[in-house]
């Protein structure tokens, strides 16, 4: 996975770095190659209580989204990134690009550029964008893609120049309309190679297995992903049958119905052996348990059924 990031800035060599140097809260456990989205305890912890969690079970990893950023301070956050010698993997969100007007066209450009800021900042591997759903009143989704294009390809000379990757993250076809219009991998693939082709870790994906798993182009575009060394980001977590609510009852890995062994043997046949990163939505069970017991959990389950 670092291969990926050569030449890029010293932000994410860092971050590496300090992993090297035994941090203060860091302890020895079985939880090499995870990290954890801060969406997952969302509800138990704020940025330095998961923060400070993650380093004591020995997780090496965390992704914080902007709002626990915004909470505490982007100055502190860096603080706290630095005293526990995590590995910032992403920082969740950008993207939201379609709207009905060019000013809020540039109001998008403008929040993702602070995004794009916030990363450099602490170190982050990319910002992950999603790429948001269709303008208020249109039944047009051609054109809401054609915005996620613009508005990327007007970002990216902004996030080369700080150094920071971006990775657009593909959803599942339920959240087209209001949250992601870009669905698929190809898709996501297809915007990345219009913009910047050939440009591997300047511009690529994040592929999480609750929005692709059904695809039946997977394994062919996970690998052609690979070949433009595009995968910026894994996330994971579980599609529970039935499904309660579409957004906040994402599952634990092993209590759905997604091969968890067989996505992360695509993901290293197409050569990405970076972190596995926990995002679960889950208001009536997981966000409902003490969050260290929610952390205990993803270590185990991550052991257990993620690795190739």
């Amino acid at each position: 996975h670092l291969s990926l990031f050569t030449g890029w800035g010293c932000g994410s060599f860092q971050q590496r770095n300090k992993l090297d140097q035994a941090p203060v809260f860091m302890s020895k456990s079985n939880a090499a190659g995870l990290s954890i989205n801060t969406a997952t305890v969302k509800e138990q912890f704020g940025f330095r209580a998961v923060a400070e969690a993650c380093a004591r079970l020995g997780i090496p990893a965390f992704a914080p989204w902007r709002d626990q950023i915004a909470a505490i301070g982007l100055d502190e956050a860096s603080r706290i990134v630095n005293g526990t010698g995590l590995r910032v993997t992403g920082v969740i969100r950008g993207g939201m690009f379609p709207a009905a007007d060019k000013a809020a066209r540039d109001a998008a450009i403008d929040d993702n550029k602070r995004a794009v800021d916030e990363a450099a900042i602490l170190g982050a591997d990319c910002v992950v964008l999603i790429a948001g759903g269709l303008p208020k009143g249109s039944r047009d989704i051609a054109a809401a893609r054609g915005m996620v294009a613009e508005g990327i390809a007007a970002l990216l000379p902004y996030a080369r120049s700080a150094k920071v990757p971006l990775a657009l993250e593909p959803l599942h076809p339920m959240y087209a309309a209001d949250r992601a219009c870009v669905t698929t991998l190809r898709e996501a693939l297809d915007i990345c190679d219009l913009i910047a082709p050939g440009d591997g870790p300047e511009l690529g994906v994040a592929i999480d297995t609750f929005h692709v798993w059904w695809d039946p182009e997977l394994e062919a575009q996970i690998a052609r992903a690979g070949r433009g060394g595009q995968i910026l980001a894994h996330h994971i977590c579980d599609w529970l049958v039935p499904m309660k609510d579409m957004l906040l009852d994402r599952g634990m890995m092993g209590d759905g119905v997604i091969d968890f062994r067989r996505f992360r043997r695509m993901i290293e046949a197409a050569g990405y052996h970076g972190p596995q990163e926990v995002e679960i939505f889950s208001a009536d069970n997981w966000w409902k348990r003490p969050g260290e017991d929610v952390l205990k959990v993803c270590i185990e389950r991550h052991d257990a059924l993620c690795r190739a």
